[in-house]
């Protein structure tokens, strides 16, 4: 049973080690990184804005939501002021 297991762990290193994709030292020079401007400009042109209804539409859900929220708190702290009342 012990040879086993030494044989799955070999195995797994083995597998380990092939998963890895070995770099010479001289590619990681000759690799330039591209500026940081250079970078940006082009995660900029992935940026897809949202059209004038979407906004529309999630500017009213987010309005909607805030004032629904906004009426359960001030309903809620008008029930604990009343309750506290009594108990005070």
């Amino acid at each position: 049973m012990e040879e086993n297991t030494v044989t799955t762990v070999e195995t797994t290193e083995k597998a380990a080690k092939a998963d890895k994709p070995e770099k010479k030292k001289a590619d990681k020079k000759k690799e330039k990184k591209p500026s940081f401007f250079k970078g940006l400009k082009k995660e900029y042109k992935k940026i897809v804005f949202a059209d004038k209804k979407t906004v529309a539409k999630q500017t009213v859900a987010v309005v909607t939501m805030s004032i629904f929220v906004g009426a359960l708190i001030a309903l809620l702290d008008v029930v604990m002021k009343y309750l506290l009342s009594f108990i005070l």
